[in-house]
């Protein structure tokens, strides 16, 4: 017997001996337990990174008015489905149509100028044919009369009178006279047609211009029929029946039916995360489904950098936070029909 065994221990039954040791093996059974399974769950989840910060986005199109008037009918309720290009809004036509049909009478007209402006070219033309021919017989006549002139200084001045001279010399000076008329009138003939065909082309030029106007009319009187950009649903209807809108004020939004999640991870997390790694997606809105899904892409660039008022870190004071930068995870193949932009999601990414 061992001298240092307590004798009150060595009076004690086995079964009581056995109990005494059994609570602190047991103990450190699962001491070891919880540590080994916490080592295994640190081995599995530094696999993974996620996010509370995070929710479902998606295109809006913000539908706007772009004539003013007043709304004459509203075909479309909230939430309702609708396609591209289906009427959603009607805004009275009426000052639009008549400003139309001011603008088609202004091109009337200014067809009907260029129309007129043509028809005095032929009237041009035969003026400067008529110069020209009037310039050959004037042509004609002179070489006629200098030849008399000649012929008759060549004879015998005593077979001859002096006032034949004279008149033969008479006759060339009014050849010569009514030729440089004619070459002058070809000039002011040809003037003409120059005119006549800068007439042409600022008449067409002016008919350009008002076939440009019907046609801006014509698209302001499609715009007081507000379609859909997109297919969509229909969501913050603000516009009522009745009311006056003006050209920008916003009327509706038509949100896409492709949607994905917009996570904004803590900067450290993106060390081992690249696009196309796999996903799951919970969304608050369904507690039992999880979302399958993969990472799109990565932002060039922090949250903060994009913001109204961005941080000036170049200051005195300087307190280092660490920054989220978002994250577009893509579900592989749901219907978001049921999901709505705004929705908070909790994503699970698997990193190498």
């Amino acid at each position: 017997m061992d001298q240092h065994t307590p004798a009150e221990t060595l009076t004690r039954p086995p079964a009581q001996r056995k109990a005494g040791w059994a609570k602190p093996v047991l103990v450190i059974l699962v001491l070891a337990g919880l540590i080994g399974g916490g080592f295994v769950y640190w081995l599995h989840a530094r696999h993974f990174e996620t996010t509370d910060d995070a929710f479902v986005d998606a295109n809006i199109s913000e539908v706007s008015a772009q004539v003013a008037g007043r709304v004459i009918a509203l075909p479309v309720h909230d939430n309702q489905l609708v396609a591209a290009g289906q009427v959603l809004v009607e805004i009275d036509p009426r000052d639009t149509q008549a400003k139309l049909d001011q603008i088609l009478a202004q091109r009337d007209e200014a067809a009907a100028q260029l129309a007129q402006a043509r028809a005095t070219m032929p009237v041009r033309q035969a003026d400067l044919d008529q110069a020209a021919a009037n310039i050959r017989v004037a042509q004609a006549d002179l070489e006629q009369s200098q030849r008399d002139l000649k012929r008759y200084t060549a004879i015998n001045p005593r077979a001859i009178t002096a006032q034949t001279i004279d008149q033969a010399r008479s006759t060339t000076a009014s050849a010569q006279a009514r030729l440089d008329a004619a070459k002058h009138a070809q000039a002011g003939m040809r003037a003409q047609l120059v005119v006549a065909q800068t007439q042409i082309d600022a008449e067409a030029a002016a008919l350009r211009m008002a076939e440009a106007n019907v046609a801006n009319a014509r698209l302001q009187l499609s715009y007081t029929h507000v379609v859909a950009p997109t297919a969509g649903r229909i969501a913050q209807r603000t516009v009522q029946l009745g009311n006056y809108v003006s050209a920008g004020q916003s009327l509706l939004a038509v949100v896409q039916p492709d949607c994905w999640v917009t996570a904004n991870f803590k900067e450290n997390q993106l060390a081992d995360m690249h696009a196309g790694e796999p996903a799951s997606v919970h969304v608050d809105a369904f507690p039992g489904h999880d979302f399958a899904a993969h990472v799109d892409s990565i932002q060039s660039g922090t949250g903060s950098v994009f913001s109204s008022l961005p941080a000036e870190n170049a200051t005195g004071n300087y307190i280092k936070i660490t920054q989220r930068v978002p994250v577009k995870i893509v579900l592989d193949s749901t219907n978001c029909d049921r999901l709505a932009p705004g929705m908070s999601a909790e994503p699970r990414v698997t990193v190498r």
